[in-house]
């Protein structure tokens, strides 16, 4: 059906189905102090309490805005990339014999146009999450600029104002990891225009990376006392 067979189907079933079950690994509740990025979230916290009791925030406020040019530069490559592959769907019948000729390949216009729109998609959601991250690291600046002075350190009011500066910028860092996630898996989505084997292949082989890179010890060991072997 469209150039798509049973197979094409479980190799995109399995492609949501591991979107789906990294976002669980990495934000579900068990997550806590076992993937890397939840154990930053322990030292943004950290960071917060720390910029209280400076009398000059230079600093943290550099870190922001570095934060977000970070964050700029990949939401502009969402913007390239989706622009890219809306060419690649303007020249639709360049780039199917282009790839008739190599190995394993068999493109079916509708299923590669219906591919081609998937992975613009994949972008476009890139983008809105780099997207929001950046203005939610545009709030956390805002919130450094009104946190109460030294002096005031040891009052309730400050200590919560230190609490909302902490997770409105683990909230931007989660917003910016699921965009990065989005380009992840785009690279394993890569792989269906090959066919739905190497789809299924690439995509467990992303996984496999990502999860590794998040419960890995060679990730973790930087955060632990211990010295690394």
């Amino acid at each position: 059906m469209m150039g798509f067979s049973f197979l094409d189907a479980i190799a995109f079933a399995a492609f949501i189905a591991a979107w789906i079950a990294y976002h669980y690994l990495m934000e579900g509740d068990w997550s806590e102090r076992r993937t890397l990025n939840r154990r930053m979230d322990a030292y943004r916290i950290e960071w917060m309490q720390r910029m209280l009791s400076r009398e000059n925030r230079i600093v943290d406020a550099q870190i922001v805005a570095a934060l977000q040019n970070g964050t700029a530069f990949f939401a502009s490559t969402s913007l390239l990339a989706i622009g890219a592959a809306l060419a690649i769907l303007q020249s639709t019948d360049a780039v199917m014999k282009l790839f008739a000729d190599l190995p394993f390949v068999s493109p079916h216009r509708t299923s590669w146009e219906l591919k081609t729109l998937g992975i613009t998609l994949i972008f476009a959601n890139a983008f809105f999450k780099f997207g929001w991250a950046y203005r939610l690291f545009n709030y956390t600046t805002i919130l450094l600029g009104s946190t109460p002075p030294p002096s005031e350190a040891h009052t309730p009011q400050a200590k919560a104002h230190v609490l909302k500066a902490a997770r409105m910028a683990t909230l931007a860092g989660r917003h910016f990891n699921r965009g990065q996630r989005s380009f992840f898996f785009a690279i394993g989505y890569l792989g269906w225009y090959i066919n739905a084997w190497a789809f299924m292949a690439a995509t467990l082989a992303i996984f496999i990376v990502m999860t590794n890179r998040q419960f890995g010890p060679d990730s973790h060991w930087v955060l632990d006392d211990q010295e690394p072997l």
